[in-house]
């Protein structure tokens, strides 16, 4: 077996995973994966060892997947949102469907890192120590970044209200 497919056996679905955690549609996830895959093919020859594996994927699959987002950035109308009860913390949001939606189109719209690390802890239901890893932070900035995204959410839903 080749290091390639070793690779790729190993780290296939937590590519994936981490995808369709931050991207919410799995079609598109699985086309990102196997670009991840194609570039990873190529670069792999080069590949440092500075970080583990899976991080130097996943940052990958994180670049393919913002490069998707400026290639075909769909417009929302504000109009169209459905707000969700403020009041109500941002967990038990997120497990009703309708609401859900509203959340992710103000998600949309927050600016990185914030949205990324914000999906990867509620949507990848990833540990602070792994979101930080994936930037090459530490754990308390990804808490912090959490939290900060969350809040932002929240005084966006509140001011619809």
């Amino acid at each position: 077996m080749t290091e390639f497919e070793t690779v790729y056996r190993t780290y296939f679905r937590d590519v994936e995973l981490y995808l369709r955690a931050i991207c919410k549609d799995e079609s598109l996830a699985e086309e990102l994966t196997e670009q991840v895959f194609f570039q990873a093919m190529k670069a792999l020859p080069g590949f440092r060892g500075d970080c583990d594996v899976r991080t130097w994927l996943c940052a990958m699959g994180r670049n393919c997947y913002l490069s998707h987002l400026r290639k075909a950035r769909p417009s929302e109308d504000i109009d169209d949102l459905q707000i969700p009860d403020p009041r109500a913390s941002i967990e038990e949001q997120i497990i009703d469907r309708a609401q859900a939606m509203a959340i992710h189109r103000l998600l949309h719209d927050l600016p990185e890192p914030y949205k990324e690390v914000f999906s990867l802890r509620i949507f990848g239901q990833l540990s602070f120590e792994d979101i930080g890893s994936l930037f090459g932070r530490t754990a308390n900035w990804a808490c912090v970044t959490y939290h900060r995204a969350r809040r932002k959410i929240q005084e966006q839903m509140e001011g619809y209200i």
